[in-house]
Formats: structure tokens, C-alpha cells, sequence
């Protein structure tokens, strides 16, 4: 374990420093990134994943919030030697994929110890980035970790877990103790693969349908999905028109969404589209 690093982290941003060094290495080697991949590090921070990361692939292109952090990390990086990072001061919320992209001539990846209170905006915006991002390494909350990878009937299978395994396969690839970070969280966090390569298989007609049939309904998870539906479309007849598209799709009204797979959610989807076009404007 290295000392605790001199930089006092920013609660406002979320910052906690990896210092465990084998840790650092059963990372970079689980990612298996190759030696001519462009790879960018969400918040890098003091370096401690940039500098064996910029050993092992061709660039890095570094995205940085803090700047006190983004100038200490640029002299260490003159200090040492390391040419082959570029680092930006930079929201990752709100920087352009494709823009960064350029470096790589083609797709990059991803790598990042995100700050908890941004996983989810972050996911989003990765997904919708999906045309220039081929892999993302990406360290979480444990919690949400889990969430990701949760299959069908589990507690922890949400709306997140629908929309980011339609566009990607989900691989956890460790664990990583609360002690490895500095301020020490107050949970254990997991790192998981993001492979947008590899996508579900079947392909929904309407995804801006698929996914607002998704969150809606997931939007009540303790009531059944047409009951959770209700809020999601209430224009339509809670008690006749929409529980018979739920049937004619063959799933159970009184089902919770919980326990529907992605295919389940395709067809609904599809069917509530098709019957957005026939129902009048004032249903």
C-alpha cells in the first residue's frame, strides 16, 4: 500500500485515490487492453492507473475535472518523461466522445475510477457515445456493480440494468476493497467490462420506445407493471386498452418488471408503438 497521497480530495467531486499498487496491476491486467490501443482514462487523478496504463497501450487521453489535480498530474507526467498522454481539464459529462475520439483514427476505450455520484449520468452518456467507444473498464460502487450484472428475479435488476445490457455485454471483472482508496469509501467498490461490440442479440424496432417502456416500467418496482404503467401512459384506458396490449404481447399484467427479460421489454415495446399510432390524440 503506497502512503496516503499529500492532495486532499474534493467530497464535492466525489474523489477517492486508488493507492494499492496490486491492485492497480490486477486492473491494468484484467483489462487487457492491447499494446496499440487509444484509451481514455475518466479522472485520472495523481496517476496512479496513467502511468502503467500509458506503458501498456499506444495513447492515453486523459479527462480530468479538478484542475489543481489536471497541473500536478501534467508535471508529473513532463517529470517522468511519459509523452504518450494527453490530458484535458475537463467535465466528463460534458466532453464530446467523438471529438476525442480522433485520436485513435477510429473507436477508443474506456478506463475509470468514476466518482459514485456520476455512474449513472455517465452510463447514459456512454451509451448514446456507443458509435465511437467499443469497451469500457470502469470501476463502480459495488452496489451498482452488481445491478448491472443482476440477472431477471433479482432484487437489484432495475432500469439501468435493461438499458446498458441491451447495448453492451456486462462482465464483472473484480472486487475491490474500500481499504485500495484513499479517502477510504464507505463501500467496497467493482470493477466491470462494458463490451459494446457484443450488444443483445435482438434489436428493438423504436429504441427511444424501448427505452421509455423501460423506465416507465420500472418507475413503481413494488407495484405490478400495469400499475406501474398507468403513470408511465396515462392518456390510455388503465383498466381495458392497456392491459390488453400487455396480454396481446403474451406477458402477465399482474407480472413485475422485475422479473421480465430484455426480449420481454422488446415486445412490449414494439406493441405499445404500434398502438401509439392508432389510438387518438385525446385517449
Amino acid at each position: 500500500m503506497t502512503p496516503k497521497p499529500s492532495y486532499r480530495a474534493k467530497k464535492s467531486l466525489g474523489q477517492h485515490f486508488l493507492r494499492d499498487p496490486s491492485v492497480v496491476r490486477r486492473i491494468i491486467r484484467r483489462s487487457n487492453f492491447e499494446t496499440d490501443a487509444v484509451v481514455m482514462e475518466i479522472g485520472p487523478g495523481l496517476g496512479a492507473l496513467t502511468f502503467p496504463l500509458a506503458e501498456s497501450v499506444r495513447h492515453v487521453i486523459g479527462i480530468e475535472k479538478d484542475s489543481r489535480l489536471a497541473e500536478t498530474l501534467k508535471d508529473r507526467l513532463a517529470h517522468k518523461g511519459v509523452k504518450n498522454v494527453t490530458l484535458f481539464n475537463e467535465d466528463v459529462l460534458k466532453i464530446d466522445f467523438r471529438e476525442k475520439a480522433r485520436f485513435s483514427g477510429g473507436k477508443i476505450q474506456v478506463i475509470g475510477n468514476l466518482p459514485f455520484n456520476i455512474s449513472s449520468p455517465f452510463l447514459e452518456k456512454l451509451i448514446q457515445s456507443r458509435e465511437v467507444v467499443s469497451r469500457a473498464v470502469l470501476t463502480f460502487q459495488a452496489e451498482v456493480g452488481r445491478r448491472l450484472s443482476a440477472d431477471p428475479g433479482n432484487k437489484q435488476y432495475g432500469a439501468l440494468t435493461v438499458l446498458v445490457r441491451y447495448h453492451a455485454r456486462v462482465s464483472p471483472l473484480l472486487e475491490i476493497p474500500k481499504e485500495a482508496f484513499y479517502p477510504r469509501p464507505k463501500v467496497a467498490s467493482m470493477v466491470v467490462e462494458l463490451d459494446f461490440t457484443e450488444p443483445h442479440g435482438t434489436r428493438a424496432g423504436n429504441e427511444e420506445a424501448f427505452k421509455k417502456v423501460v423506465k416507465g416500467a420500472f418507475a413503481h418496482r413494488r407495484k405490478t407493471l400495469i400499475n406501474s404503467l398507468r403513470g408511465a401512459f396515462p392518456q390510455w384506458d388503465p383498466e381495458r386498452t392497456l392491459t390488453a396490449i400487455i396480454k396481446e404481447g403474451g406477458i402477465d399484467p399482474g407480472t413485475r418488471a422485475e422479473r421480465m427479460g430484455i426480449d420481454d421489454f422488446i415486445r412490449l415495446s414494439e406493441i405499445l408503438e404500434s398502438f401509439f399510432d392508432k389510438v387518438p390524440a385525446s385517449c
